[in-house]
């Protein structure tokens, strides 16, 4: 068999059309929205992303103000521009993108984000919300990767009630928030978080209707582990001499029923739901 594609990019574009109008709505009423981002260093990824968060928002009419500081920068630097972006009224959201340069604390700095202008959805106190909160809508930002796996498996129509889900990995930014958001009400999965220190991944793993990747260990899900049928989403990403790696195997493809691209499949997803929360958070 071959895998449907879980495309992405396709579903985000669709998402970004959606938020266009509503940007236009209530551009109206005289409320703009605006995403900020503070990015410090040159890492290459991290540039690449930010860089497309801001041709996110120019592509659905969102104001972007972007900050960017030298790898030197100090922690009162940090500080000073998360306290500007804070402050700025034509910021709604805003993100500071991680990972911080060796020698600051990334949790200390997200800390000190105002709540209701945490774009990314991982601010304690929201993340608190979203443990607290299992049923009913939460007045707050949700986490934007888990967001954005979540919808694209509902505009497939890959049905997640009852559904057993393989996590694989306990990150902040996908795996941990990921397992609270599958078992809210009105999703009704049930996840199973897997980690480097889970005994019999393989067997977990083989039981899955779904299964979320997202270790960064390339190409670590086999084809002989994945039920036949079940919808594959590869998270993870590696680069290894000049190439980008997923953690899903290629061959996958011809045991899944669904599978999403990596990259093209969950990022483009993510750069839409933070483009989404920035929108919320305005209205």
């Amino acid at each position: 068999m071959s895998a449907v594609i879980l495309d992405g990019k396709l579903t985000a574009g669709a998402i970004k059309a959606e938020l266009a109008s509503k940007v236009a709505e209530l551009k109206q009423r005289n409320i703009h929205p605006g995403l900020g981002t503070l990015l410090v260093g040159q890492d290459p990824g991290s540039l690449s992303y930010v860089s497309g968060k801001h041709r996110d928002c120019e592509q659905v009419g969102v104001q972007s103000i972007r900050i960017d500081l030298p790898e030197s920068a100090s922690e009162a630097d940090i500080r000073k521009a998360i306290e500007d972006l804070n402050s700025a009224k034509e910021v709604t959201g805003f993100i500071v993108q991680l990972p911080l340069p060796a020698g600051i604390d990334g949790n200390s700095m997200l800390e000190l984000i105002d709540p209701a202008k945490d774009a990314d959805g991982l601010h304690p106190m929201n993340l608190g919300k979203l443990v607290m909160n299992v049923s009913g809508e939460i007045n707050s930002p949700m986490p934007c990767t888990p967001s954005g796996i979540i919808e694209l498996l509902r505009r497939y129509d890959v049905p997640l009630r009852g559904a057993k889900v393989a996590v694989i990995g306990r990150g902040l930014t996908v795996g941990r928030p990921l397992g609270l958001m599958l078992t809210r009400k009105g999703v009704d999965a049930t996840p199973t978080l897997l980690h480097s220190a889970s005994k019999n991944i393989e067997a977990s793993i083989a039981e899955a209707d779904i299964v979320v990747a997202a270790l960064g260990s390339p190409n670590f899900v086999k084809p002989e582990w994945i039920k036949p049928g079940a919808a594959v989403l590869d998270v993870g990403i590696t680069r290894s001499n000049g190439k980008l790696l997923g953690d899903v195997d290629p061959a996958v493809s011809n045991v899944a029923g669904y599978l999403s691209p990596n990259p093209g499949g969950v990022g483009p997803m993510t750069r839409a739901m933070l483009v989404k929360n920035v929108v919320e958070a305005a209205s």
